[in-house]
């Protein structure tokens, strides 16, 4: 339990402190940002020149606004050596990068290993020898901090992967147990949990660090389907009231997972890259690509013509076929395994329907509550096996539309853009291929579930 106390004390506000210090050690503004180039936290150093806009690089503050970095921002300062050195680390100007003002760069190390970066905005006469020395020490400090923090995120990993995959029972029980006694008081309080799927690698390096998602306490990968991942989180709530953390972090999740290549991957062009900005300064610096950031879902389903379903236009709700779920909140941990199926359910629901998205919430995703627990077989009745064949699309479409809209013609072909001739044609054709009376209530019934299924 010592253990555990020394551990959940190492929080963003140690980190804030030590910032703080170092800032006011060196006399300039400072940030941190781990090995990933997210950013953990960054100080503000009250002086009269640093309160100037132009003294600042605007890529500097839009890289502190965001939290994110190019991975081409990341390679250019790792040029200068700062993933190998064990002292300060100057890095010049360099206007054409958007790089406006010099860079100092404080690695953050621990037993020989990088853990991280400190950066400030190098400043005329700058820093000296004696003030430099006096900030590598504190950066000694919070390495201890991240590697602490990064062991003790390791083990919670581990212990929230073995209670969603464990058989319901004392084996899941055993692992709840577990999870509980790593956590401590906090596994008391208000929870939720997120889903994200279908996660773009299954590369355990690629996942974000915990610390930087809001609430967020535990976080691992759990298979989606047979070939794919999905990241699954869990999130402190300050009550069962509000879900705002975890909508928060799923959010921050889909802006990462959409960007191009690997997530956190050395591939990756995009902004959703890393969190932080290469220095709290270089955010947008050496960009090459000269793209605006951000997740770009919605301009990837349209332009990839996703339709989401059976024959029907989606309009790009997800992120480039990434959604997120969350589960309704609880109290404590005994209800972790139904929670998991909720936050999964409602991922599903959101990639099916993306109007849902690309953020659904479990208790707002409505009839895909009960279909999302149904077997895979209920998509595939017999009397729609026609009907669903990629020959028809426009036909299921159309049925889809016309249960969607409560059977109301007017509002049906009004929505489809066709005459209402047409429509009456293409129900008629429907009822041919499945036998199904649409003028019968239960008929109805199974071909708009069937029709849903499908999506799944």
């Amino acid at each position: 339990m010592r253990e555990n106390a020394r551990v959940t004390s190492s929080d963003r506000g140690d980190y804030q402190e030590l910032v703080d210090e170092i800032s006011e050690l060196l006399g300039a503004p400072a940030t941190l940002e781990n090995r990933n180039f997210e950013l953990i936290a960054f100080g503000a150093y009250d002086s009269e020149g640093d309160l100037d806009p132009s003294a600042l690089d605007p890529v500097r503050t839009r890289s502190i606004l965001t939290r994110r970095s190019t991975s081409a921002v990341r390679h250019w300062f790792e040029g200068f050596g700062i993933t190998r050195a064990t002292g300060p680390v100057r890095i010049p100007r360099t206007p054409e990068a958007g790089v406006y003002r010099g860079r100092i760069c404080l690695p953050v190390r621990h037993r020989g290993v990088v853990l991280g970066y400190v950066w400030l905005l190098d400043y005329d006469p700058g820093p000296t020898e004696q003030q430099l020395a006096a900030a590598m020490l504190v950066t000694g400090r919070i390495g201890a901090l991240l590697a602490d923090e990064a062991q003790h995120g390791a083990d919670l990993t581990r212990e929230l992967r073995a209670v969603l995959t464990a058989e319901p029972g004392w084996p899941r029980d055993m692992a709840v147990a577990e999870l509980r006694t790593a956590l401590g008081v906090r596994a008391d309080g208000p929870h939720t949990v997120v889903c994200v799927a279908p996660w773009p690698s299954a590369d355990p390096d690629d996942a974000p660090s915990v610390r930087t998602l809001p609430g967020a306490r535990a976080l691992c990968a759990i298979p989606w389907g047979t070939t794919q991942q999905s990241l699954v989180l869990l999130v402190g709530l300050r009550s069962t009231d509000t879900l705002t953390p975890a909508v928060s972090a799923a959010t921050r999740l889909l802006e990462r997972a959409a960007a191009p290549g690997p997530p956190g991957g050395a591939g990756r062009t995009t902004a959703g890259s890393a969190r932080g900005g290469a220095g709290a300064g270089a955010g947008q610096a050496a960009r090459p690509e000269g793209g605006a950031g951000g997740s770009g879902g919605a301009a990837q389903d349209a332009a990839a013509g996703r339709d989401g379903g059976p024959g029907r236009s989606t309009g790009g709700g997800s992120h480039g076929g990434v959604a997120a779920g969350i589960a309704a909140a609880r109290t404590g941990l005994a209800g972790l395994g139904t929670a998991w199926a909720e936050a999964s359910a409602a991922a599903r629901a959101a990639l099916a329907e993306p109007r849902l998205g690309p953020v659904a919430q479990w208790a707002a995703i409505g009839p895909y509550r009960l279909l999302t627990s149904l077997p895979s077989e209920a998509a595939h009745d017999p009397a729609l096996r026609a009907l669903l064949s990629p020959a028809h699309r426009e036909l299921a479409r159309t049925a889809e539309v016309y249960l969607d809209c409560a059977g109301q013609a007017g509002r049906t072909a009004a929505e489809l853009g066709i005459h209402r001739q047409t429509l009456y044609y293409r129900l008629s054709r429907v009822e041919q291929l499945t036998g199904l009376d649409l003028d019968d209530g239960e008929d109805r019934l199974l071909l708009h579930m069937a029709l849903k299924a499908a999506r799944l």
